[in-house]
């Protein structure tokens, strides 16, 4: 069971977040997505897994590293707003990261509340569903 979400933890993370969405890609585009019902959410979802999956593969060993080339390929790789979405929750683990070089499951948990602030914060009128 993992204890500490690491650097290895970050990079399959990456590799899985990228893998499941390469598989429900076509579903997702299919969704109507407010609010803007485009067909291309789960394209730009996986464009800003697979630039967050290339980050990792070559990051440094350790988690602040990790964490800072992350930071950096959701930045710059993010696409849509679902990508600038996960932009920001991925910001809110990469701080933390930054900070403590290591988070455990309560940290773990405030990055990912910090993240999903971020990304309501990101968005001028948030609607929930």
């Amino acid at each position: 069971m993992l204890e500490v979400l690491d650097a290895a933890a970050l990079r399959r993370w990456c590799e899985r977040l990228r893998d499941d969405l390469a598989a429900a890609r076509g579903e997702i585009d299919a969704l109507n997505v407010f609010p803007v019902p485009d067909g291309d959410t789960g394209t730009n979802l996986l464009l800003t897994a697979e630039a967050l999956a290339d980050a990792a593969a070559v990051a440094p060993d350790d988690a602040r590293g990790t964490a800072a080339a992350l930071h950096a390929a959701a930045l710059t790789g993010a696409r849509g707003n679902s990508g600038v979405l996960v932009s920001q929750l991925v910001r809110g683990l990469t701080d933390a990261l930054a900070a403590t070089g290591r988070l455990d499951g309560p940290g773990l948990a405030g990055a990912l509340r910090r993240g999903a602030s971020l990304a309501r914060a990101a968005v001028s009128a948030p609607v929930e569903g």
